[in-house]
């Protein structure tokens, strides 16, 4: 009989919710194109804006403010570009300042230069220098462009919660315009962009049970927006040119849906986070939690264990039937440095190990995590070498 395991590895990708597949399935039955007006397009169509209707209530936007995209790594590189307009008439961005913790996808800058790129440091945390932050917005030459910011809500691999609300209010004193990638805070803590904190959300469908494969651009008005990335027959407004991916949206909506009930009915457990941090804390009185200081996801622990790399006790649990990540799954299945934690200060090329949760991840789950962990403690404690060279 084969043996069960426990996913815990929500951060990377959540497994397709039942809903989501139900969606993606009847979409699939669908034969015209949204953009024909007969009646199959128009069948076509309206899933297409009911989806746009259940995503945009995620985030208390407007549904005629969402654009589709392939995914999270596309919104950002629509949104990372120096060339927006405001209605008809043309905007310049002159500089990107992108925290130092960011994904991949906002560190590599879009299209802008690297000259034009600014990083900004986080602390030992994790959450952004918002002192430095303000001094590089008050050095800013707006005679050369507006400012652009770009800022995890949350952080992929430490669940840092940064402090959006303050962090837009200062972007808009100096007339930037300000992205949050809203990958993994979506569907895991309440999110409104009425509050004028952000102007565009980046949202990911498998991050929250719907499809790999599409991501949406929330504005909080489609007035000022970046030129097309993709151009072509004007789909989604001229944003996203292309027939619409109608199977994954509709799986997409689902799960927004799903998350949205989810919020507003119970909000996403935290009791399941604080047995696992004082499991690790009794097991391995050394270890190290990252950002245990500040709010963070509820559903995200990044640590270490001192002496021991972050890939090889991963390799640990994987063969103890635990499915975990060694920092983000971002990189095409290497394992490296982590950028956040040498961001933090932390990198002493050790790593870290994070695991993240869902609702439905059972008492079990976590228990044979911390048996796991118990075992590899016990033989790092014992031999002195890599935990998994005993696995």
């Amino acid at each position: 009989m084969a043996r069960s395991r426990a996913y815990l590895d929500y951060n990377a990708s959540a497994p397709l919710i039942p809903a989501a597949r139900e969606a993606i399935v009847d979409a699939l039955m669908q034969t015209g194109n949204p953009s024909s007006v007969h009646m199959e397009g128009r069948a076509a169509k309206a899933i297409l804006e009911a989806a746009r209707r259940d995503i945009a209530a995620l985030v208390n936007a407007k549904p005629d403010h969402v654009f589709f995209t392939s995914g999270a790594t596309e919104a950002a590189s629509t949104l990372l570009m120096p060339h927006y307009l405001m209605g008809r008439a043309e905007m310049r961005l002159s500089r990107l300042y992108v925290s130092a913790s960011e994904h991949p996808c906002m560190l590599a800058g879009g299209r802008f230069t690297a000259e034009q790129v600014e990083i900004i440091p986080v602390n030992g945390n994790g959450l952004l220098n918002v002192e430095r932050l303000q001094e590089l917005l008050s050095s800013h030459d707006r005679n050369q462009g507006l400012p652009l910011v770009a800022v995890q809500a949350a952080n992929n691999e430490t669940g840092v919660i940064q402090p959006v609300a303050e962090i837009g209010a200062l972007i808009k004193q100096f007339g930037g315009l300000f992205i949050a990638d809203a990958v993994q805070a979506a569907g895991r803590v309440p999110l409104d962009i009425t509050t004028g904190s952000a102007d565009y959300l980046i949202l990911s469908a498998h991050k929250i049970g719907g499809p790999k494969g599409v991501g949406a651009i929330i504005a909080v008005s489609d007035l000022v927006m970046p030129k097309a990335l993709v151009r072509g027959g004007g789909q989604e407004k001229g944003h996203r040119a292309g027939t619409e991916a109608l199977p994954l949206i509709a799986g997409f909506a689902a799960a927004a849906r799903i998350a949205r009930e989810r919020l507003e009915q119970d909000g996403w457990p935290v009791l399941q986070r604080e047995t696992l941090e004082n499991g690790i804390r009794t097991i391995a009185p050394d270890a190290i939690i990252y950002g245990a200081d500040v709010e963070r996801l509820p559903n995200t622990t990044l640590f270490s264990l001192p002496h021991v790399k972050a890939e090889t006790v991963q390799i640990a649990f994987d063969l103890a039937g635990i499915a975990l990540s060694a920092g983000s799954a971002c990189s095409s299945g290497k394992v490296g440095p982590s950028h956040v934690l040498a961001a933090m200060g932390h990198g002493d090329g050790t790593g870290g190990l994070r695991v993240s949760t869902a609702p439905d991840t059972s008492d079990a789950d976590i228990a044979s995590f911390l048996d796991a962990l118990t075992k590899i403690v016990a033989r790092r404690d014992r031999s002195g070498i890599a935990a998994a060279d005993a696995a």
